[in-house]
């Protein structure tokens, strides 16, 4: 049974919501649809007991006729990662003032909550189990109409929830992971600002764990002897692991993320989409981590948030609202601001190019080209916002330390849309190293705008041996005006990530007769 409280927990938790939440949200969405009128709602503050008794804060904003002894869908939300209670107040009231009860709480090892941070672990799992008995128990709550959602962490507990407890019945996992391992560490490569922003945030704003703190001090000090046990970790954490279960239980599941996403990259989500079997949606807009939903939590319009709602009414209310009958992919171009809407993630590149890469190429390592992927959270906000992505001067990049290919100038408007490929034979003087691959349109003065980009590392190499690289660049919607040209750049520094080339090593990129050196750019239709 949960304690009520009256007031908030701290005065701290208002900065903190506005810094951690909506620092990035310095523009509306231009396309966002009216919230609903306002109603009266009511929100009280709560403790919850979670799994081992472990103390939840939560609220709860239940609608004004709460009281009446009719029964309403309720909706649970956990929070983000590092951000209090108070996170979804605005868009609880919405979710109320429609009928909804919504309870939310601070996850597990954070701010004014018990326990320690355990990253989607079972605790957590447990919690919202224990969140729903809570909510089924002490709110005029419909046991048969029961959703999750969450920003971050908060959608993937969500996720991970909805796989091992088959009273959720629909899902809005907003800039959350399906792979965890392949979020923050794609292509074998630490993705460094990412962990060190979430592992600050944490050690901030909470209570991180012991194994925790010493998956955090192997992953960043790549204490290879330790990756089994580390890829262990975040495969027991990943929705995608519970496939089967989130297939067979069948929830409704809605999955939104931004283009720049640099601590979950879209790739995990389209690829988690694609194996769903049950309603699904899947929606891209341009951004950076949460930053597509920022303005929602300000309780501003946001399109994340309606169609959020939308997905519950749907399959909480069982209204005929129309979003079962759109278009399941759902990509706002980052170039053109309009929505666009596919059958499926296959069909959002449905032709592509390939760009040969004929001539061969030798960088050597541990100095930044200048050609990389900016600053976590930063960079792709500015884009998003501003049309201000990371910019470099393709010719003047040092070739010693970058290697640049470049397409004929385009004859008409390409339409990048989906997942570009780099196939390539790779030679290099030590046994490790780490490679970036990075794609830009490039102006006709040579100005180099990024399209994509991503790591890739590699061990236990022999020195001077050739072998096989493929790597998929983050997915990405962006369109190349006619006369601009594509370059693929590659160098072996990138803030964004950790490097792992010895000093002094050298990589070599050829491309022999009988397997071609070539990235593949997917295209939509015109």
């Amino acid at each position: 049974m949960g304690t009520e409280r009256r007031g908030l927990r701290t005065t701290a938790v208002g900065a903190a919501s506005a810094t951690l939440v909506a620092g990035a949200a310095f523009g509306l969405t231009p396309t966002a649809q009216a919230a609903p009128a306002a109603a009266a709602t009511s929100v009280r503050f709560v403790d919850i007991a979670g799994d081992g008794g472990t103390r939840l804060a939560a609220n709860v904003v239940a609608p004004a006729d709460a009281g009446s002894g009719a029964r309403h869908p309720v909706i649970v939300l956990p929070t983000s990662w590092a951000v209090p209670q108070i996170e979804y107040l605005a868009q609880a009231k919405k979710l109320a003032a429609t009928g909804y009860v919504v309870v939310s709480y601070n996850s597990r090892g954070f701010w004014q909550s018990g326990g320690e941070i355990e990253v989607g672990g079972p605790e957590d799992i447990a919690d919202a189990s224990k969140v729903i008995d809570w909510a089924l128990e002490n709110t005029p709550a419909d046991p048969d109409k029961v959703g999750m959602a969450g920003v971050s962490y908060g959608a993937g507990i969500s996720l991970l929830a909805a796989a091992h407890d088959k009273r959720v019945k629909a899902v809005g996992a907003l800039s959350g992971w399906g792979d965890l391992v392949g979020s923050i560490y794609s292509g074998r490569t630490q993705h460094l600002q990412a962990a060190a922003l979430l592992g600050g945030a944490g050690q901030l704003t909470g209570r991180p764990s012991a194994e925790l703190r010493t998956i955090l001090k192997d992953f960043l000090a790549s204490n290879l002897d330790k990756e089994p046990d580390m890829l262990a970790w975040g495969a027991k954490r990943s929705p995608a692991t519970y496939l089967d279960r989130l297939n067979k239980n069948g929830a409704a599941i809605l999955l939104a993320n931004a283009w720049g996403d640099t601590v979950f990259p879209p790739n995990q989500y389209a690829g988690l989409y694609e194996k769903l079997t049950g309603p699904k949606r899947l929606e891209f807009r341009p951004g950076d981590h949460a930053t597509s939903e920022a303005t929602g939590l300000l309780g501003l319009p946001n399109d994340t948030w309606t169609n959020t709602r939308r997905w519950f009414d749907r399959y909480l209310k069982g209204q005929r609202n129309g979003i079962d009958q759109e278009q399941p992919v759902q990509l706002k171009s980052r170039s053109t601001g309009g929505y666009e809407g596919y059958p499926d993630w296959k069909s959002v590149g449905a032709t592509s190019r390939k760009l040969d890469l004929a001539d061969g190429a030798t960088v050597d390592t541990n100095v930044d080209s200048g050609a990389n992927g900016g600053l976590v959270l930063l960079s792709n906000a500015l884009d998003q916002f501003l049309k201000l992505p990371p910019v470099a001067s393709i010719p003047l990049l040092p070739r010693r330390y970058a290697a640049v290919w470049q397409s004929e100038r385009a004859a008409r408007e390409e339409r990048v849309r989906g997942t570009a490929k780099l196939h390539t034979t790779l030679t290099s003087t030590k046994e490790s190293g780490t490679l970036i691959a990075h794609l830009y349109d490039v102006g006709p003065l040579g100005l180099g705008k990024l399209v994509s980009n991503a790591p890739y590392t590699f061990h236990g190499r022999t020195p001077g041996k050739p072998f096989t690289v493929d790597l998929e660049l983050f997915s990405t919607a962006y369109d190349v005006p006619a006369g601009h040209r594509l370059a693929l750049v590659v160098d072996t520094v990138d803030p964004l990530y950790a490097e792992h080339n010895p000093s002094g090593a050298q990589l070599t990129f050829s491309s022999p007769e009988t397997d071609p050196s070539y990235v593949s750019i997917p295209l939509r239709e015109q």
